[in-house]
């Protein structure tokens, strides 16, 4: 049986810098928010490529002497996030494998719809694979391209692979860029500051706050479809690719990218603030505070505070150096869970009507609990804003959700969720609402699957991804 091969992954590489794998260590500390289970450098030093993997955090893996040993003028990283069942030291990346035609690593963000098809196809063929997880069948791809130079390869390999990819790949010599023609995962190019050679101070990373880190001036998105070549003569595009309409995930925008960091183009801070307006707006209600579920619930609670007039305060305090995991005490603790991430501050909630902002509810068990101790915190109302559309369906290009039945929208009114979670009133942001940080222009050029059902990707009953598909411009 096939691994799960739903991931939510951060990737970055540094082309050009005598200290290019402490760089990319920094940068994947940046973006340690895309993946906290296991994470990976890949170091060239024009000869051969010098690997370490492990599981767990960036802090937890590389340590001085790691970094040192990874030596070289280039290197890329990954942070990876998997469904469970798929934790395990094989399914780490970078991947790094020898061909005939030299040594390639490999670092992805997505997910390859026709990755069982492809993988059937290629154990058919003999090949043998090494772990569980959709990206490996790039790397099988390349090796059996007949190009001569690794872009070539690549090219020929992404031909082949259908769904959503931004890729970063390092041979001896060189490191190349690549995203998929629709665009759904974010990548972005940068240059460290004083560094103008050609083949010097490259940075290429899921978000900007990976730069920011590292001192590396924000230069563009890579396009959808692009693939980019960094050598020692510099950066060259290729665009080999058909165009296709743009499907950016707006969940980057919702929930999963950094704040601090630009998302295709704007200030996610700036975007989700946008969204507390507009929810403000939509669902007034009577209240005396605003809260925000900490962290990715802050920026829209602030917009929904400045929009209604309410005080924002930190009524929920959340434990920053809490894992994924942790030991429960036998005698159990009520929402245990919960607790131990968040805690309710009394001095702030007693006595008072409040509105909780969080960007979304998936189970609803963790609102449900979130309710509950804001209530025992002396709360006289609860009402419970939500900053974006209800989730309705999985998504199928990189982002980690539940299956439809496990998400409490798809089949259950907003007043049933309501009722479920203890919470006075529930409003969700519209899907109109969503967009308002594009102002008045058309909503086109995002995926919003997981709140609309209208998926990129036609989807069989047992949801595996079967075929890519546009929408039609009436759909959008």
């Amino acid at each position: 049986m096939l691994d799960s091969f739903h991931e939510e992954c951060g990737v970055v590489g540094v082309y050009g810098h005598p200290e290019a794998a402490n760089l990319v260590y920094l940068s994947l500390y940046a973006l340690q928010h895309r993946g906290q289970e296991s994470a990976g450098i890949v170091s060239a030093d024009g000869q051969v490529l010098l690997s370490h993997r492990g599981m767990g955090l960036v802090a937890d893996i590389f340590k001085e002497d790691i970094i040192r040993r990874l030596e070289g003028f280039s290197a890329i990283g990954h942070n990876r996030y998997s469904t469970s069942g798929s934790t395990l030291l094989k399914n780490a990346q970078p991947f790094c494998v020898d061909y005939v035609g030299g040594a390639v690593a490999l670092s992805h963000n997505g997910n390859l719809t026709n990755y069982v098809e492809l993988r059937r196809r290629l154990e058919s063929d003999g090949r043998i694979f090494q772990s569980g997880t959709d990206s490996e069948v790039i790397l099988h791809l390349i090796a059996m391209s007949k190009a001569e130079r690794l872009v070539d390869r690549v090219v020929a390999a992404l031909g082949e692979v259908q769904g959503a990819y931004s890729l970063v790949f390092l041979s001896e010599s060189e490191m190349i860029a690549a995203r998929d023609p629709y665009g759904f995962r974010p990548l972005v190019v940068g240059r460290l500051r004083g560094q103008e050679r050609p083949g010097e101070g490259w940075v290429v990373a899921s978000e900007t706050c990976a730069l920011d880190l590292v001192d590396a001036e924000y230069l563009r998105e890579v396009e959808p479809g692009e693939v980019i070549e960094f050598t020692a003569a510099g950066m060259k595009s290729y665009r080999p690719f058909a165009p296709h309409a743009p499907t950016r995930c707006v969940f980057e925008y919702v929930y999963f990218a950094r704040p601090d960091s630009r998302v295709y183009g704007r200030s996610v801070y700036q975007v989700r603030k946008e969204l507390g307006r507009r929810l403000a707006q939509s669902h007034p209600v009577e209240a005396d505070i605003v809260i925000p579920v900490p962290d990715s619930g802050v920026p829209a609670a602030v917009g929904y505070a400045e929009q209604s007039g309410l005080p924002f305060e930190m009524g929920l305090i959340r434990n920053h150096y809490v894992g994924r995991t942790f030991i429960e005490p036998q005698d159990s603790i009520r929402h245990f869970g919960v607790k131990v991430k968040l805690n309710a501050q009394r001095e702030v909630l007693e006595g008072k009507r409040v509105v909780v902002v969080d960007d979304s509810i998936v189970r609803g068990t963790t609102s449900r609990k979130i309710v509950t101790m804001v209530r025992n915190a002396g709360a006289l109302e609860v009402h419970m804003r939500i900053s974006s559309p209800p989730t309705t369906g999985p998504c199928f290009y990189g982002v980690d959700t539940p299956t439809r039945k496990e998400l409490i929208a798809s089949s259950h009114s907003i007043d049933e969720i309501r009722a479920f979670i203890g919470a006075d009133t529930l409003g969700y942001l519209s899907e109109r609402g969503l967009y308002s940080f594009l102002g008045e222009g058309p909503r086109g050029g995002f995926c919003d699957a997981c709140f609309t059902g209208r998926y990129p990707v036609l989807v069989s009953d047992d949801e595996q991804p079967i075929q890519l598909h546009l929408f039609e411009a009436k759909d959008r």
